[in-house]
């Protein structure tokens, strides 16, 4: 299948990049390279695009989409471990960064790689292939409570419990090696009057692969990494597709912004509160109606972006 992912709020992304067109910028997600084509359209020879992925597809799919330009590094490896990246590129500062979370379409579409539930196929749901951590691991080794514990936390489902339940019942018997194994236990798991909201299996997928490619835990830590290594002026433009990756950007920049915590009696700050830049849209900036309506993944979209000071 041919990689192909239609970026989401790419002209508001673009935008508030605010592109020098010698300046250095990385996309973090690399995905099909639909953001970083737009990006070195903007560059002069001498400016530099950084492009990672943990998908070894995806880059293919990216150095086939960007082959007209020449200013281009290509880096396998995950957003988390940016500063690693840095460091080893010999990169000290940069003019800006994009992260464009969650799965690309690409992923979820094709149905070997075990993101969907609809088909029937391998569990494995991993972004990078090299990892050892697949879908199959987590449902068949993971403890009833932690199986309920992550479904109800990263796919908010209410009926995290029973179905946690029945997948440890029906291992008992047979690992559960296939989607459709997966989608039946789910499915057996959740009443009747609430199947209606969409497809039954929906929630707990997502939160397995959450759990799969680690895509909560180390997020703030890696916003406040990528700020630090912004130059002044330059700016982090973050898109969330799932709440707790919202949150986790929000309280980031939050804190980087910093506030000071002293009494309000006192005639002077005490507290040493310093700040690392400003938050630049207080509200997140979603996807325009045309876009949803075009590609309804851009719906549950939402750009954060933060100027370092």
């Amino acid at each position: 299948m041919e990689f192909c992912h239609k970026p989401v709020l790419l002209e508001e992304t673009i935008e508030n990049l605010k592109i020098k067109e010698d300046g250095i910028y990385v996309d973090g997600t690399l995905g099909g390279a639909g953001h970083s084509k737009e990006v070195l359209k903007r560059l002069s020879p001498k400016g530099l695009l950084i492009g990672i992925d943990r998908d070894e597809e995806a880059l293919r799919a990216a150095k086939e989409n960007l082959k007209d330009f020449q200013n281009v590094k290509y880096v396998h490896g995950n957003h988390d471990e940016i500063e690693k990246i840095f460091q080893e590129l010999e990169i000290k500062e940069v003019d800006g960064i994009l992260l464009d979370l969650g799965v690309s379409s690409y992923q979820l579409d094709e149905r070997n790689r075990g993101f969907s539930y609809l088909g029937n196929n391998e569990l494995d749901m991993r972004m990078d292939k090299t990892q050892s951590l697949t879908a199959k691991k987590v449902v068949n080794s993971y403890l009833e409570e932690d199986l309920a514990n992550i479904i109800f936390e990263y796919g908010e489902e209410r009926f995290s419990r029973q179905i946690a339940k029945n997948i440890c019942e029906y291992r008992k018997n047979k690992e559960i090696e296939t989607t459709e194994e997966l989608v039946k236990i789910i499915e057996k798991s959740i009443p009747s009057f609430a199947k209606k909201d969409g497809h039954p299996a929906k929630r707990t997928f997502q939160a397995i692969r959450i759990e799969v490619n680690d895509e909560i835990k180390p997020l703030y830590n890696t916003v406040r990494t990528c700020i630090r290594y912004l130059k002044k002026g330059g700016r982090l433009c973050i898109i969330t597709f799932h709440s707790l990756e919202d949150r986790a950007v929000k309280n980031a920049y939050t804190d980087a912004q910093g506030k000071c915590t002293c009494p309000k009696d006192l005639p002077y700050c005490v507290c040493g509160a310093k700040s690392e830049g400003k938050i630049v849209n207080k509200k997140p900036i979603i996807a325009k109606e045309n876009e949803q309506i075009e590609n309804p993944r851009s719906k549950s979209a939402k750009l954060r972006v933060f100027e370092k000071i």
